[in-house]
């Protein structure tokens, strides 16, 4: 079977984006001419390859299996092709990092300002966490990830780019911390708003758990409660969060207390907002990871992105 190079590139950007209006834009493309290289697809390979529904068009199982390899061979060709060096203020490429709320706010706004200086016709794609995340950095859509990375895949090569302290925060005008010491007890007698991200086991292939382990919130590995348990005290929690934005954001409003970055808290008590409260036990700092593959730092792009990364978290 012979195939257009072109027909795979739509198939693949297709796959990412879920539109042909979408898929067009980035290809430069009118959505006819979309719709006429899937159709071209369709009949070669005898499957639908996307079915459109509610949420815009859904891969079938064929399209799903193909999607990888044929993003990595695509990718394998560009690389060939592609010259040996990276210039940085002429090249359009497209930069993908992980990053949760917390890397969103702290990096990217510094890491997209200088990208805008140095490389302006490069493009920063900030993509959230998902199950597929490795999936998607072992065939080249996700470039770099940025969070609290415990282990991972020896492929991986896992750098700490940033040391980040926990810091209790509550509105500014809170009745009960009003004192320059703030004791565990105070501390426990009001709600509190927990930090708490489930990220499902990933799988390799064969089944086999993948040696994966991302930290699922802020909490600080167990310090607050082993305090808590010493001194035979019990904490009430009144709400549960998916990041520290909306813990920010619901502790700033409320007579609840919440624990996250102190990078973070300090950009919301400079609005007048919230208060800081250093713990009052010991809490451990916590590692904030770059996560790349290791044999992509051959590539003089990926090489140049990370140690732009670097740079800017340097600075923070």
């Amino acid at each position: 079977m012979s195939l257009d190079l072109n027909l795979l590139r739509v198939l693949d950007v297709l796959l990412e984006e879920r539109s042909v209006t979408r898929t067009g834009a980035r290809l430069g493309l009118t959505q006819s001419a979309v719709s006429h290289a899937l159709n071209r697809l369709r009949y070669m390979l005898n499957d639908e390859l996307f079915i459109r529904g509610p949420a815009g068009m859904q891969p079938t199982p064929r399209a799903v299996e193909m999607g990888p390899q044929v993003h990595a061979a695509l990718n394998q060709l560009q690389a060939a092709l592609a010259p040996s060096d990276f210039d940085p203020a002429t090249s359009e490429r497209r930069f993908a990092v992980v990053a949760g709320a917390y890397a969103g706010a702290i990096l990217a706004p510094p890491l997209a300002g200088r990208l805008a200086e140095v490389a302006p016709h490069c493009e920063l794609l900030i993509a959230e966490l998902a199950n597929d995340v490795l999936e998607r950095m072992d065939a080249r859509r996700l470039d770099f990830m940025v969070g609290s990375v415990l282990a991972a895949p020896e492929r991986f090569a896992r750098e700490t780019i940033l040391t980040e302290e926990l810091v209790w925060v509550v509105r500014t005008a809170h009745p009960l911390f009003q004192g320059e010491r703030i004791d565990l007890r105070t501390l426990v007698s009001v709600p509190h708003v927990v930090i708490a991200r489930s990220l499902p086991g990933l799988l390799e292939d064969g089944g086999e758990r993948r040696a994966f382990v991302s930290r699922a919130s802020w909490e600080d590995a167990g310090a607050f409660e082993a305090a808590l348990a010493s001194r035979g005290l019990t904490r009430r929690v009144g709400v549960s969060v998916p990041d520290t934005y909306t813990a920010l954001a619901v502790a700033s409003r409320t007579d609840m207390a919440t624990l996250i970055p102190r990078r973070l808290a300090l950009l919301s008590a400079q609005g007048g907002r919230v208060k800081l409260i250093d713990p009052p036990y010991e809490s451990p700092s916590v590692d904030v990871s770059l996560l790349y593959l290791r044999e992509r730092l051959a590539e003089p792009a990926m090489a140049w992105m990370r140690d732009l990364i670097r740079a800017i978290a340097a600075s923070l």
